[in-house]
């Protein structure tokens, strides 16, 4: 491909047009050029288009400039300032006092030629561009894959942590978004969150992605401040589109955590706390990890739980209606820390109704809600159950 250097101009007339045009860019390189000034006079010389073949090489400098992130209103304005400024040097025009007539087909040809050029240097950058958004959209989901499933190469996820504006030697939390209409990368809230993070914080280290239709945000995370600053501002800004209702809108957050292992673990604690406040029937419209322990020291030793829940809860199944109202009876009072009247409200019951079904627990269980040690053998095994979604996930009673 013909280059400024390698093409003969024994007068330096395209080099100094070309050095001017390139001023008038903002600084580009005369390499953009390639040999156009020389095509272009030989077109206005002979009177003629440019061929086909003179407007691939244009394609390929069209390329090249998306590749080497030049703007495109910069490389237009290279090529239509080189071609005004070489207008004057045009032997019809220099020659325009002897032969006026002249003048007008080389204006004719030379605003054709320049149009044409124009046209394939601004789909050749945009095809370009397309093609380089893809590959940035590609790489970059591949990395949040990788990031968050824990399972590939750390050295090579360290690696590319850089090129996402993540540091990963210092902590970093997540929180996940579920809300009532799914993320896409492709949403304008992606870029809503990341500014209003860089506004609360200060700087930009922050990775915000969807993923299976939630709102992943990864960010640095020195202290509890920092995690409470960006929750709330993920919060906000998500609330403003979706709802500030906290059955609109959830949040799980993690602990923070060191390295690629860290954010993947604090990920799943995320996902794990939206779970559990699912089965629990939570309605807190943010859930911490570190909140949740309890309930997950419970699903650690599944099998310790499910046979405390048998135990304790299984005659309840005998209960005329089934267990499952006096379960919810059970979590409601436990919920409004053991006040029969809060109970009674929450449940649209009279206080006697709610006594009476204490009393019936304590009956068909034997643990008594007002006795310290049965009341904490009760509140575990109601929690327990709704965590293993007990008794509808059990075989019928014998």
């Amino acid at each position: 491909m013909p280059t400024r250097s390698d093409t003969p101009d024994p007068d330096g007339k395209y080099q100094q047009v070309a050095d001017l045009a390139a001023a008038d860019a903002g600084g580009l390189s005369t390499e953009l050029l390639g040999d156009f000034l020389e095509v272009l006079t030989d077109a206005v010389a002979v009177g003629r288009p440019l061929t086909r073949r003179q407007l691939r090489t244009l394609r390929v400098h069209g390329d090249t400039a998306a590749k080497e992130g030049v703007a495109l209103r910069a490389l237009l304005d290279l090529y239509l300032s080189s071609a005004w400024r070489l207008w004057r040097e045009l032997p019809a025009v220099v020659d325009a006092a002897r032969n006026p007539s002249a003048v007008v087909t080389a204006g004719e040809v030379m605003l054709h030629a320049v149009d044409d050029a124009v046209a394939e240097l601004a789909e050749a950058y945009q095809l370009a561009r397309r093609a380089l958004v893809r590959a940035e959209v590609s790489a970059r989901r591949e990395f949040v894959d990788d990031l968050l499933s824990g399972s590939a190469d750390i050295a090579g996820v360290l690696g590319r942590a850089e090129s996402f504006g993540l540091d990963l030697t210092g902590p970093h939390a997540v929180v996940v978004v579920e809300a009532m209409s799914p993320f896409t990368d492709d949403a304008s809230m992606i870029t809503d969150v990341e500014r209003a993070i860089a506004g609360s914080k200060g700087d930009t280290e922050t990775l915000v992605a969807s993923k299976e239709g939630r709102l992943v945000v990864v960010f640095a995370a020195p202290d509890h401040q920092a995690v409470k600053l960006v929750t709330e501002r993920v919060r906000s800004t998500v609330g403003q589109v979706h709802g500030t209702d906290g059955w609109t809108q959830r949040l799980g957050v993690g602990r923070p955590g060191q390295s690629a292992a860290g954010v993947a673990s604090s990920y799943r604690e995320a996902l794990d706390a939206l779970d559990l406040a699912g089965k629990l029937g939570l309605d807190t419209p943010v859930l911490d990890a570190r909140d949740l322990l309890v309930y997950r020291v419970l699903l650690d030793d599944r099998p310790a739980i499910t046979d405390l829940v048998e135990t304790v809860l299984t005659p309840l199944l005998a209960a005329r209606g089934g267990a499952v109202p006096l379960l919810r009876t059970l979590f409601a009072y436990f919920e409004s820390g053991g006040n029969s009247a809060m109970t009674a409200r929450s449940m649209h019951l009279s206080v006697r109704a709610v006594t009476y079904r204490l009393a019936r627990i304590a009956e068909l269980t034997g643990h008594d809600v007002n006795h310290p040690s049965e009341r904490f053998a009760l509140q575990t095994a109601v929690f327990g159950a709704k965590l293993l979604d007990w008794p509808t996930s059990t075989a019928s009673p014998p």
